[in-house]
């Protein structure tokens, strides 16, 4: 198992089994898989459903080479690639919000809405911009951010990788360059006052 923290993250940091839990104050996680052999060889063991349930969020490095984030949020389990789609970040520190009935993750760098169940880019449009007052609604950017299948099993929770050969923009951030970029990433200081 690897784990690789930034020093001052490292007491926020729970392990479960063989995976990683995090907190929100986490940068960056990754975990090396364990496949029970009664599985299907897609399949890949992320941890027991309530370790899961109970620290809301886990990451997890999927087949040596996907970091995904495995979420659960109002009775539901979700995955998707860990960095986002627009500029690499950190997807397990975000918000989850409702815009228009759909449940997003909302990027804490840059704001970037994205669909939970489908990983679209949601943006908000503007009617007629020369009719006062603005009228403005969620639009769909289309399928931005790679979202993967979760399955439960007695209690246990696998993910089946979205092998679809169709490029998803998130998948720029699945190489080790930017995972290298992502661990060196902190926070900046308060300034005194």
């Amino acid at each position: 198992m690897t784990i690789t923290l930034l020093p001052f993250y490292e007491e926020s940091l729970q392990q479960v089994g063989t995976n990683c839990v995090f907190s929100s104050s986490t940068i960056r996680v990754s975990c090396e898989e364990e496949s029970p052999t009664s599985s299907s060889p897609t399949m890949h063991f992320i941890g027991k459903k309530a370790d899961i349930v109970k620290a809301g969020r886990v990451t997890q490095r999927v087949n040596g080479c996907r970091d995904v984030l495995v979420l659960y949020h109002q009775g539901q389990l979700y995955a998707l690639d860990m960095l986002c789609y627009h500029t690499g970040g950190p997807l397990q520190n975000g918000d989850i919000e409702e815009f228009s009935g759909r449940l997003c993750i909302v990027c804490p760098w840059h704001k970037y809405k994205i669909t939970l169940a489908e990983g679209e880019g949601l943006y908000q449009a503007v009617d007629n911009p020369t009719v006062r007052p603005l009228r403005t609604h969620w639009r769909s950017k289309g399928v931005k951010q790679r979202i993967h299948k979760v399955t439960e099993v007695s209690g246990d929770v696998y993910v089946t990788l979205n092998d679809s050969s169709e490029a998803i923009e998130s998948d720029v951030y699945q190489t080790e360059k930017h995972r290298t970029v992502s661990i060196n990433v902190q926070p900046k200081p308060k300034p005194k006052t």
